[in-house]
């Protein structure tokens, strides 16, 4: 019987190393995912910054945009009316 005791406590050891190491483990993946997932919800100066530059270049644009149909209504309207005048025009 005592044969067995030694053989014994040295299975247990190892047993007891990997059932910590088990469980802790998803104790270490948690902790691991509340600092990606307070670092994803967090936003730096910089990045901030490069929301701002974004915003305005996107409002930049669209202005630009906008007065360019603008202009080229305007020249439309102008040709129009050039048209009209010169149909209405006596000769």
């Amino acid at each position: 019987m005592k044969f067995w005791v030694l053989p014994l406590g040295l299975l247990l050891a190892g047993c007891l190393s990997t059932v910590a190491t088990i469980v802790t483990a998803p104790v270490k993946i948690v902790g691991a995912g509340i600092n990606v997932a307070v670092d994803s919800v967090t936003t730096t100066q910089n990045e901030s910054d490069e929301d701002r530059g974004r915003a305005a270049r996107k409002r930049d644009e669209a202005e630009a945009k906008a007065a360019k149909a603008a202009e080229k209504q305007a020249r439309k309207d102008a040709q129009e009316r050039l048209k009209r005048d010169m149909e209405m025009a006596p000769y």
